[in-house]
């Protein structure tokens, strides 16, 4: 059975990739990864607006894995719409690079419930393999948060590279054309982040469990009986 100390530190590790699990499922499900504003540049160009009057044509735009939405401001008031990025967007987007984002967070989650297991396992006992002790449970929160890394670093390369908000906010619009003029990385942007994060903590506290720390050992005194002792 593993020391108080041990299973303390396992048990914790335990939650704290439950947690992870957690966050990668509910930062993939909400459209909140992106925002930013959005200038109809036709619109404005057909008005020659000049700065005071380029507010009117200054929209919003969210987005996420999945969907989002966008206000439309062409100088005709703003006007709302949803969009979702399967089936239809995707083929506009750097599509291989879009799905590798979504499997990357996937595995990710995957291994987050696998070190969840091997660490609640090595706080109820010592397992008799090495691979099913510290170092798989090392091994599995390695690879998760590698795995949300990716994830999160290939989003900000669709981003940053491959112009996806651009490409999101131009989808389908035959008249006009909209320019970015500010983008956000939002909540579950950084919900992921802190997933990874959440990860290197848990190979922090299981280096820290397989720390030997010394024993303190009390000298007991020596007893000398003599013969009179033992008279008395």
């Amino acid at each position: 059975m593993p020391g108080c100390f041990k299973k303390t530190l396992f048990a914790l590790s335990s939650l704290i990739s439950f947690v992870s699990f957690i966050l990668i499922v509910v930062a993939m499900g909400i459209p909140k990864w992106m925002t930013g504003k959005i200038l109809c540049k036709t619109g404005a160009d057909l008005v020659n607006a000049t700065d005071p009057e380029l507010v009117k044509f200054i929209g919003e735009i969210y987005y996420g894995l999945f969907r989002g939405g966008k206000i439309r401001q062409c100088g005709l008031g703003g006007r709302r719409s949803k969009f979702t990025i399967f089936p239809h967007m995707v083929k506009k987007l750097n599509t291989g690079l879009h799905v590798m984002i979504i499997i990357f967070l996937c595995v990710a989650i995957f291994f987050s419930l696998v070190s969840f297991g091997f660490c609640i396992l090595n706080a109820i006992k010592v397992p008799y393999r090495a691979i099913n002790g510290p170092a798989g449970a090392c091994l599995w929160n390695f690879l998760a948060g590698g795995f949300v890394v990716l994830g999160v670093t290939s989003f900000m390369a669709a981003v940053k590279l491959h112009h996806l908000t651009e490409r999101i906010a131009n989808f389908r619009e035959n008249v006009f054309q909209f320019i970015i003029l500010e983008e956000r990385f939002e909540d579950c942007f950084w919900i992921c982040v802190a997933s990874a994060t959440a990860h290197a903590v848990n190979l922090l506290l299981i280096a820290i469990s397989g720390i030997h720390f010394p024993k303190i050992k009390t000298k007991t005194e020596e007893v000398n009986v003599t013969a009179e002792d033992i008279m008395y």
